[in-house]
C-alpha cells in the first residue's frame, strides 16, 4: 500500500485500524488547501469531511449571545477536526483557517464506515479523555494496564472452610491441615456474622499465650471480617490488605462467602515491591527500620508507573503505605497508654489519598480535652524529625505536629473553626482548606469525629464559601487566549493551573452540599449523584486529574534521573503530540469547571 504523503498511520488513532481500514482510508483521503480566513466548519452544521491538519493553523471559536467571538483553542499539524461533527451530525464550534492551511480530508461516509468496522477507533473518539489516555500509553503499557482490571473473582480463591466456635485449637489445626487452607471461618451463635482465625492466630495462642490444645477457637476469632466483592479489581485487594495490615480477606458474591484471598494469590498477578515494603514495615521496631522500608517507595511508584498502573490505584496503594509508615512512627514516639488520648491527622494530598512521590509533611493532632502530657512537645519534635529522616521534608508553612498551632484538643479545634468562620481570607482560609482534607491515620480516630462535624457545619455559611471558593480562580489558566498551552521558562506549573482549581473547587462544592468525603474523585461522584455537577463534568474531571498527575509524575521522574529536585512543572514542548492534545483537552475541562464554580459561588475573575 502506498503511504499517504504527510499522513502518519502509525500514530493514534490510525494505528488502531486493521489492514482493510487502512486501505479504505488511503483510497479515499484527499488533500485540501484552505486560504487564510476560510471557515472549515460552522457551529451547529454537519461537516462533509474530517480534517487532519497537515500545515498551518486553525482556530476554533464560538459566538456568544451578544454576537462576540470567543476563541478558545487552536489546532496545528497532526490535529484532527470534525470527528464530532460527523458523528453527531453537527459541529459544536466554528473553525477558521488562521493563514493558509493544508489538510487531509476524509469523507464523512468513509469516516463513519471506519468507526463501524473498527470499534477501537470508535472508542478513541467516543470515550474522550479516558480512552485517549489509554491509547497514548502504547501497546506494552496497555497490556500491563489490563492487569489493573482483573477482578477478584478471576483470582485463584481458597475455599471458605467453616468451624464451630466451640471446636478446640487441636481440631482447628487438624482442619487447616486436612483442608490445606490458611484460615477458618468461625461460626458463633453469639454473632450474626462469622469471624476468622488464621494459622498464625493458632500458633500465637499456643506459643505466646500458652493456651491448651483443648481451648475453644471462638475467642480467638477476629471480627468483623475484612471482605471484598468478586467484582472489585484485584489491585483493590492489594490496597486493602496493605492498609489493614492483614494477609487474607474474605471474598463475597451476592451476600454469600465465595472463598478467601491471600496475599500470595494477589502477588501471583502483580510483580510489585509493595508486599516487601509491607513486610518490612510490619517487622520494623525502630525509626531506622521504618526508613529502610520506606526507601523503596520511589522505586515502587516508578515500577507501577512504567507498567501502566492506573493513577487512582497507584495513589491508593501509596496512601496505604504512607499511612502505615506514619502510624508506625506514631506508635514508637507516643507511649502505648496514650494512644487512645491522641489522634494523628494527615492533610493536603495525603489526606485526599492523592499522594504519589513523597512531598511535604502536612499533619496535625486532636488531643483528648483532659490530656496532661508534659512530654507532648518533645515527642512531636521526634515525630517530625523521624518523618524527615524517612523522606518526608518539613512543610514550609509549618503545618506539622511539632508546631503547637496544629496540636489542639477537640474543644480548641472547635474554637479555631469558629475563628475561620468569622475571619475570611488570608492564612485562615489557607488553614481551613488544608483542614478540610484531614483524615485520621493513627491513635484514636473517634477524637476526630466532633472536629469533622464542626468543619462540615461551615457548609451553611454562604459568605465564608464565597471567599473560600475565590481561590479556585486565583491562578491564571496555562492556556493562551487561543487555547495553546502556555509555558514559561520553567515550563507549565500543572499544580497551580490544572490540579489546584479542580481539587479546591470540588472541596468547596462538597462542603456546601454536606459531602464528607475527602478524595477529589469521591467528592466529584457524590456531587454528580446529588445533581450538583453535570454527568459530563463528573466524567471528565477525574480523567483530567489523571492526565495532570500522570504527566507531572513522568516529569518528576525525568527530573530525578537528571539529578534535579522534582517539582510541578511540565514542558509542553517536550510532550508527544497526543500528550499535548491530552493536556489541552484536560485544561479545557478545567476551564469549564472554573466557569461552573464561578457561577455557583457568584465569583468574579
Amino acid at each position: 500500500m502506498d503511504p499517504v504523503p504527510g499522513l502518519d498511520l502509525s500514530l493514534p488513532p490510525f494505528d488502531l485500524l486493521d489492514d482493510a481500514g487502512r486501505r479504505r482510508l488511503q483510497s479515499s483521503v484527499d488533500i485540501g488547501f484552505h486560504p487564510g480566513g476560510t471557515t472549515l466548519m460552522e457551529a451547529g452544521r454537519p461537516s462533509p469531511q474530517v480534517f487532519v491538519i497537515l500545515k498551518g493553523l486553525v482556530h476554533a471559536y464560538q459566538v456568544d449571545d451578544r454576537g462576540r467571538e470567543e476563541r478558545f483553542a487552536d489546532y496545528g499539524p497532526g490535529d484532527i477536526l470534525g470527528a464530532w461533527a460527523v458523528m453527531a451530525g453537527r459541529a459544536r464550534f466554528s473553525y477558521r483557517a488562521d493563514g493558509d492551511c493544508v489538510s487531509h480530508m476524509i469523507p464523512a461516509a468513509t469516516f463513519r464506515q471506519l468507526l463501524e468496522d473498527n470499534p477501537r477507533v470508535a472508542a478513541y473518539f467516543n470515550e474522550g479523555l479516558a480512552a485517549k489516555r489509554q491509547f497514548a500509553n502504547g501497546g506494552e503499557r496497555r497490556e500491563a494496564a489490563e492487569l489493573m482490571v482483573i477482578r477478584v473473582g478471576e483470582a485463584d480463591l481458597a475455599p471458605a472452610e467453616h468451624i464451630d466456635a466451640a471446636a478446640t485449637i487441636a481440631e482447628a489445626s487438624a482442619r487447616l491441615r486436612d483442608r490445606r487452607v490458611d484460615c477458618l471461618l468461625v461460626d458463633d451463635p453469639a454473632h450474626a456474622q462469622p469471624g476468622i482465625v488464621t494459622r498464625t492466630d493458632l500458633l500465637g495462642a499456643l506459643a505466646l499465650r500458652a493456651l491448651p490444645l483443648d481451648a475453644p477457637v471462638g475467642p480467638l476469632a477476629s471480627r468483623p471480617l475484612a471482605t471484598i466483592g468478586t467484582g472489585e479489581v484485584l489491585f483493590q485487594a492489594l490496597i486493602d490488605m496493605t492498609e489493614r495490615q492483614i494477609e487474607r480477606v474474605v471474598v463475597t458474591e451476592g451476600g454469600r462467602v465465595a472463598g478467601t484471598l491471600g496475599m500470595a494469590e494477589v502477588l501471583a498477578h502483580f510483580a510489585s515491591h509493595s508486599h516487601l515494603i509491607s513486610l518490612r514495615l510490619a517487622r520494623a521496631r525502630d525509626i531506622d527500620a521504618i526508613a529502610e522500608a520506606a526507601s523503596g517507595m520511589t522505586r515502587l511508584v516508578r515500577s507501577l508507573n512504567v507498567n501502566g498502573t492506573r493513577i487512582p490505584y497507584m495513589m491508593e496503594l501509596v496512601s496505604a503505605l504512607n499511612s502505615r509508615i506514619m502510624a508506625g512512627i506514631f506508635e514508637l514516639v507516643v507511649p502505648p497508654e496514650l494512644h487512645e488520648r491522641i489522634c494523628l491527622l494527615v492533610m493536603g494530598s495525603e489526606g485526599r489519598r492523592e499522594q504519589l512521590l513523597k512531598t511535604d509533611q502536612d499533619n496535625a493532632l486532636v488531643l483528648a480535652d483532659d490530656l496532661d502530657w508534659p512530654g507532648l512537645g518533645e515527642a512531636m519534635d521526634r515525630f517530625s524529625a523521624a518523618l524527615a529522616k524517612v523522606g518526608y521534608p518539613p512543610c514550609p508553612g509549618r503545618v506539622m505536629v511539632d508546631n503547637p498551632h496544629w496540636r489542639m484538643s477537640a474543644a480548641q479545634w472547635r474554637e479555631r473553626i469558629g475563628q475561620w468562620r468569622r475571619v475570611h481570607g488570608g492564612q485562615g482560609a489557607l488553614d481551613l482548606s488544608i483542614a478540610l482534607d484531614a483524615r485520621p491515620v493513627a491513635g484514636n480516630g473517634a477524637l476526630f469525629a466532633p472536629v469533622k462535624q464542626a468543619l462540615m457545619a461551615l457548609g451553611d455559611d454562604e459568605i465564608l464559601l464565597h471567599h473560600l471558593a475565590a481561590a479556585t480562580l486565583e491562578f491564571d489558566m496555562p492556556l493562551t487566549f487561543f487555547g495553546r498551552v502556555r509555558s514559561g521558562g520553567a515550563g507549565t506549573d500543572i499544580k497551580k493551573g490544572g490540579l489546584f482549581p479542580v481539587v479546591h473547587g470540588l472541596r468547596c462544592l462538597a462542603l456546601r452540599h454536606g459531602i464528607a468525603a475527602t478524595s477529589s474523585r469521591e467528592r466529584c461522584a457524590a456531587l454528580v449523584e446529588a445533581g450538583q455537577l453535570s454527568p459530563g463534568l463528573g466524567r471528565d474531571l477525574p480523567q483530567a486529574l489523571n492526565v495532570f498527575q500522570h504527566m507531572r509524575l513522568d516529569a518528576q521522574f525525568a527530573a530525578l534521573d537528571q539529578g534535579r529536585a522534582p517539582d510541578n512543572h511540565i514542558d509542553p514542548s517536550r510532550l508527544r503530540r497526543l500528550d499535548r492534545e491530552l493536556m489541552r483537552d484536560a485544561l479545557l475541562v478545567v476551564k469549564e469547571f472554573r466557569a461552573h464554580v464561578r457561577q455557583s459561588f457568584h465569583l468574579r475573575d
